[in-house]
């Protein structure tokens, strides 16, 4: 695996100087308002990146009949969301057969990581009514982001400016489903805001699976006229039932309650050629378990983190290209009566650069992250993209890079009855390689990506043998990964309505159950083939229509298919709406013991004051 890194670094060194040398020849025939400044961070634009982004637009978001994020990244192929219960009260996950502590959330670009355990990832999730669109990078991107992006990332982007509204919206439905919440958007002579308030809650589908949600979000835009100022501030509280979530079958009466809660301000410093983009931020996750619900003597875990970072990212255009850099400086606490009071620091610089050949028809952005960690020493994360330009829509790309993952505090130090962590657990690590082709016009849009992950010291919860009670925290050997992906959307006409029709399909082998049988508690039930399509129609002035489906099969030989379905009417200031979940009744269980809930009606009504 180090020599793979190694190899990648030295091909990184040398793709830069022969590059630099092609470039700087070429500047003499090549406009510099011709090359385009972008970003090597998630937000490239969409259609000159070269690796596999996919993006969910508030579009997409309007018309995929979820409630959460949760239910809507599920309709993402190479995405495994493996929910317990309903509502998003707890959800894991999972890109390309990666783990759960394998994949990284932003928020508008800050790090939801949680040193705790991945488990918490989802618990920052955002509602849907403030969400713009959400970007999703899929492969290794631990040189753009750090090492918690080992099979990739999803960045949140929250809306930045609603006028003058506000929208009142109202749910009832199966299981007792309550759901209210308020969005209110201000655009004064100098600044901007956005707040919104909800609260989800169900008696459960069944015995101990109640819930009690509430999200609080607030956006601001402070001096707009000059220096512009962005503030964010979110809290989500998640009180439910987890029966059988954790643990074994038979623990019915397990209980928990998380916080997880951020403040950001961030602004940008532009000149003609440089602009500079400093953020600083606080996130905390507080994590409350109770073995019995009733009786929390019996076995109780709290678990408290706190993060406090600051960041700088800036990128420089030049006559040789666009120079990306940056550093990332960050220290966790984290206090719990099961894993200690602990503590940890950690920077990270980042450097790459985009070079543009052979008349902008090829790209090459090569970079590293090198990033220090006061109880795991120095990693470095190196890798590289290209892409060619075959025509004005088409174009062919590639990616090969190494990435890394320290051990959650839960895989080093947990301890209960069945699960013992292991401070001795070496560093994930992983080198991986990418080809695809990706189309792109008003009506059609289509992408193929085949990838390859080769993965050494992977960390998962064992056991001996399958008479064996306890799951120690270990390093597995080796895994090797291997798929192919499709994606693709048409959009038509029908009576001069817009029409949708978007299929995704992703295939995943990997030789996991190979070494590790039944003894895994975590990566053994891989999403081998996964489909999905989504159906948008309208075929009147005020209703339009939703169908999508979604088939799974895993690793396992377990298979299911789900259709849901929605409808909308909107009369003016009015929408109503109708959420049809598990239409048919499907029979299945994505995480642990938990089976999914029945066929469900959801009814809402939406008022737009202004």
């Amino acid at each position: 695996m180090k020599n793979n890194c190694f190899l990648a670094l030295t091909l990184l060194v040398s793709v830069i100087v022969n590059a630099q040398n092609k470039q700087t020849k070429q500047q003499d025939t090549t406009a510099l308002g011709e090359v385009i400044i972008n970003s090597t961070r998630i937000n490239l634009p969409f259609k000159e990146n070269s690796r596999t982004i996919s993006i969910i637009s508030s579009e997409d978001i309007k018309n995929s009949a979820a409630n959460t994020i949760a239910d809507l990244l599920q309709q993402v192929a190479g995405l495994d969301i493996r929910r317990r219960g309903t509502s998003g009260s707890q959800a894991d996950l999972y890109i390309r057969g990666g783990s759960f502590d394998q994949t990284l959330l932003l928020i508008d670009g800050i790090k939801m990581d949680d040193a705790q355990t991945g488990h918490h990832t989802m618990n920052a999730a955002l509602p849907l009514e403030v969400i713009e669109r959400i970007e999703i990078i899929k492969g290794p991107a631990a040189r753009v982001f750090g090492q918690n992006a080992f099979n990739g990332a999803i960045n949140i982007v929250t809306k930045k400016d609603l006028n003058n509204s506000v929208s009142l919206n109202l749910e009832t439905g199966s299981f007792g489903q309550l759901n209210a919440g308020v969005t209110v958007g201000t655009n004064l002579e100098n600044s901007s805001h956005i707040v919104h308030i909800d609260k989800m809650s169900s008696a459960g589908y069944r015995h101990n699976t109640d819930y009690d949600n509430s999200n609080y979000f607030i956006k601001s835009i402070f001096n707009k006229n000059k220096k512009a100022i962005e503030m964010i501030a979110t809290f989500q509280e998640r009180k439910f039932g987890a029966n059988g979530f954790y643990a074994r079958e038979s623990a019915t009466e397990q209980y928990e309650e998380t916080q997880n809660s951020l403040i950001g301000f961030s602004t940008q410093f532009k000149t003609d050629n440089l602009t500079i983009a400093p953020r600083v931020y606080w996130k905390r996750n507080q994590d409350e378990y109770v073995y019995i619900r009733n009786n929390p003597t019996v076995y109780r875990n709290l678990h408290i983190t706190n993060k406090i970072g600051a960041e700088v990212n800036a990128n420089y255009t030049s006559e040789a290209g666009i120079t990306g850099f940056g550093i990332d400086i960050s220290k966790v606490y984290i206090t719990s009566n099961n894993l200690g009071d602990r503590n940890r620091f950690m920077t990270t610089l980042f450097l790459e650069h985009e070079f543009k050949l052979l008349d902008n028809k090829l790209d090459i952005t090569p970079g590293v992250a090198v990033t220090y960690f006061s109880d795991f020493d120095f990693y470095a994360f190196p890798g590289i993209d290209l892409g060619y330009r075959l025509t004005d829509h088409l174009k062919a790309y590639g990616n090969i890079g190494c990435t890394y993952r320290i051990p959650t505090y839960t895989d080093l130090y947990y301890n209960d009855s069945s699960t013992v962590g292991n401070p001795n657990l070496e560093v994930e690590e992983a080198f991986a390689t990418e080809i695809g082709i990706k189309y792109f016009s008003p009506k059609f849009s289509g992408s193929l990506a085949l990838y390859n992950r080769d993965a050494q010291n992977l960390i998962d919860f064992i056991r001996e043998d399958t008479t064996e009670a306890i799951y120690t925290a270990t390093n597995i050997a080796k895994v090797n990964t291997n798929g192919f992906e499709v994606d693709a959307a048409y959009h038509f006409k029908l009576s001069d309505f817009n029409q949708t029709l978007a299929v995704g399909y992703n295939f995943l082998d990997d030789d996991i159950l190979d070494q590790n049988k039944d003894l895994s508690r975590y990566s053994l039930n891989t999403l081998k083939h996964h489909f999905t399509t989504r159906l948008s129609t309208q075929l009147f002035k005020n209703i339009s229509q939703n169908i999508i489906y979604k088939h799974a099969e895993r690793t396992t030989g377990d298979s299911y298919n789900v259709w849901d379905a929605s409808l909308a009417i909107n009369l003016k200031q009015v929408e109503f709406t109708i959420t049809a979940s598990n239409i048919f009744n499907a029979d299945y269980i994505e995480a642990g013991f938990v089976p999914m809930p029945s066929s469900n009606l959801l009814f809402g009504l939406r008022y737009n004051f202004i």
